[in-house]
C-alpha cells in the first residue's frame, strides 16, 4: 500500500501573481476616506449625548453616513483584484458586499427615519465582514507566498 504524503510542497510564488497589478491610489483613498466617513456618520449620534430623543438629533450624520457608503462602494467597485489567487479574488469579493450592506444601512436611515435597529444592524453586519477580510486578506497573501495556497 502506498501512503499519502501529508507534507506540502513548498514553491516559491511571485507577488505580483499573488497581488496582482496595482490599482489606481485613487480608489484606495476613496475607500479610506469612505469608511472614515461611514465612523463619522455612526458616532455623531453616539457622541451628541445632548440629545435625548432619536429624532432630535440632526439629520446631517444621515448625509454623512450615505455619502461615506456610496464613496465606499463605489472604490470597492472599480478597484477590482486582477491577480491569480481565487481565494483572495473571493475575499476582495466579500469586501465588496461590506460596502453593499453599509449602503443598505445608508437607504433604511432614509426609510425608515425613527427605527435605529436596521440601519445599525447592517452596519454591524458590514464591519464585521470587513473586520474578518482585513485579517483574511494579508494571511492569505502570506500563505501564497509561501506555496501553501493554490
Amino acid at each position: 500500500m502506498k501512503e499519502k504524503s501529508t507534507k506540502k510542497s513548498t514553491v516559491k510564488v511571485n507577488l505580483d501573481d499573488v497581488t496582482g497589478p496595482k490599482s489606481h491610489p485613487l480608489w484606495n483613498v476613496a475607500a479610506i476616506l469612505g469608511m472614515l466617513l461611514i465612523a463619522a456618520g455612526v458616532l455623531i449620534p453616539i457622541l451628541s449625548a445632548r440629545y435625548t430623543i432619536y429624532r432630535d438629533i440632526p439629520s446631517t450624520f444621515k448625509y454623512i453616513y450615505a455619502a461615506g457608503a456610496l464613496l465606499l462602494l463605489v472604490s470597492r467597485l472599480f478597484n477590482v483584484y486582477k491577480g491569480k489567487i481565487l481565494r483572495i479574488k473571493r475575499l476582495h469579493r466579500i469586501e465588496t458586499w461590506s460596502a453593499i450592506f453599509f449602503s443598505a444601512g445608508a437607504f433604511f436611515l432614509f426609510y425608515e427615519p425613527d427605527i435605529t435597529r436596521n440601519w445599525i444592524a447592517f452596519t454591524l453586519a458590514g464591519a464585521a465582514i470587513q473586520l474578518y477580510v482585513s485579517f483574511m486578506i494579508p494571511r492569505t497573501i502570506r500563505k501564497a507566498l509561501n506555496g501553501e495556497v493554490e
